[in-house]
């Protein structure tokens, strides 16, 4: 294996890694970095083909699955990553739903297990930098949540990894973003306002200028049309896009040295 710099994104669900990090994937992937997608959850109660939520008793768990595992293939390659590994566990539903209490749902992985697995993972692709949600999994989803304890465990077992971190949203930016988004009737998914207010913005270590990449972004998004909650994303206007997408705003979670040099890239001041 190369020693190219790697950056590892662990994401709960197919899609996520669209909406929260394909800037910061498709700029690392640009400059020649190694980026590495993991998918925790195969996504099954997303909205299936005929638009019915993973809580209906008539939602079609095949042909959902189906679905997202082609959009995820196809997503995850606009967005710069060159390796997807889904760790194979099953969608937990929202907060409160049955599909919690499944003794396959992600939400009752055994993390011990688990963390040994992503560790490893880690340390074979050489990971630098891991980005994964925060502890209250970015808007409470019971997945993102068992995503962040998932990989502060694997981090804690890798060998490789130097950095961790959390994408974020300032509250400076979300408190304008969704009134002027409500104001031109844009329909905001539960990611977005499930966030509440955001972010206090003096966690911001790492401000990623992205917007070059936000019309890559808005395409990797579209690709997962089953997810039509996240229509209104797809076609909303370039600059209210740039608005939200345009940069990635990240939290150092954790570092094995001192971090210095990292408040416009993820890797800097490592050598």
């Amino acid at each position: 294996m190369s020693n190219r710099p790697t950056l590892v994104c662990v994401h709960a669900h197919p899609d996520d890694e669209a909406l929260f990090t394909a800037g910061i994937s498709s700029h690392y992937a640009e400059r020649g970095y190694r980026v590495v997608l993991v998918t925790c959850t195969d996504g099954r109660y997303g909205i299936d083909p005929a638009g019915r939520e993973g809580d209906d008793p008539d939602h079609d768990v095949a042909a959902t699955l189906e679905r997202r595992a082609s959009e995820l293939a196809a997503a995850a390659t606009l967005a710069g990553f060159e390796r997807v590994v889904q760790l194979g566990y099953r969608d937990s539903g929202m907060a409160g739903w049955a599909q919690n209490d499944d003794e396959h749902a992600f939400v009752r992985a055994d993390l011990e297990r688990a963390a040994s697995t992503l560790a490893a993972l880690f340390d074979e692709v050489g990971a630098t930098v891991v980005v994964t949600y925060d502890e209250h999994g970015f808007y409470g989803h019971p997945d993102h949540v068992t995503a962040n304890a998932l990989t502060r465990a694997a981090v804690a077992r890798s060998a490789s990894v130097e950095r961790l971190y959390y994408p974020i949203v300032p509250q400076s930016v979300l408190t304008t973003f969704v009134p002027d988004a409500r104001a031109l009737e844009v329909f905001l998914p539960a990611w977005v306002l499930d966030a509440g207010i955001g972010a206090p913005d003096e966690l911001v270590a790492t401000t990623m200028d992205v917007a070059r990449f936000a019309p890559v972004k808005q395409r990797a998004i579209a690709t997962h049309a089953s997810q039509i909650d996240n229509g209104d994303l797809v076609t909303m206007d370039p600059e209210l896009f740039l608005a939200l997408f345009g940069t990635e705003y990240y939290q150092r979670a954790w570092t094995r040295r001192e971090a210095a040099g990292d408040e416009t890239d993820l890797f800097g001041g490592l050598s």
